[in-house]
């Protein structure tokens, strides 16, 4: 099962020397059940591919998050291959954010990652601009709420697993 961990560069230069990105349960987010039920009328020629992309969109609305108490100006979505009975849904009401959220029962190890996911340098400004916006988005206030998704409109670059130790060296 592909899932999608919302993280930060600076929790990953913590992390990954020892092996273990997260320790159990984790947060991470993934084709769901809820979200297949959000998506029931796309294309079914590109449902799965649809699906993964806006599982790591919900995902790196999360690292945007992290930024707020982590720093860093760019957001981070690892992706790993975790066995399939590793994940439980969470159950009840979902919103946007929650809908491909799902706790891993088992730790997330460097050695399950296939890619890592980041906002390129020119993403910053607008990245900065979101996370002081941030409290007032949630507050309510729709100005504050544009600047938050403004971020959405950058794509995060890919790296392959084996580019992570010169992404992290890299900063």
């Amino acid at each position: 099962m592909r899932v999608y961990w919302p993280t930060t560069l600076a929790e990953l230069a913590r992390v990954v020397p020892t092996g273990t990105l997260a320790p159990a349960p984790v947060p991470v987010h993934a084709v769901t059940p809820a979200l297949r039920d959000w998506y029931a009328d796309a294309d079914p020629r590109d449902l799965e591919e649809e699906l993964e992309y806006v599982a790591l969109g919900d995902a790196a609305e999360r690292s945007l998050r992290a930024l707020a108490t982590d720093g860093g100006h760019r957001r981070v979505v690892v992706a790993l291959d975790v066995p399939e009975t590793a994940a439980a849904a969470d159950r009840g009401s979902w919103t946007d954010a929650q809908r491909s959220q799902v706790h891993l029962q088992v730790p997330l190890l460097l050695e399950q990652v296939v890619s890592v996911h980041v906002d390129d340098a020119e993403a910053e400004a607008d990245v900065a601009a979101a996370l002081t916006a941030l409290p007032a988005a949630d507050a309510g206030d729709e100005a504050a709420r544009e600047r938050v998704e403004d971020v959405e409109g950058h794509e995060l670059l890919w790296y392959d697993a084996t580019e992570l130790p010169l992404l992290l060296a890299l900063g």
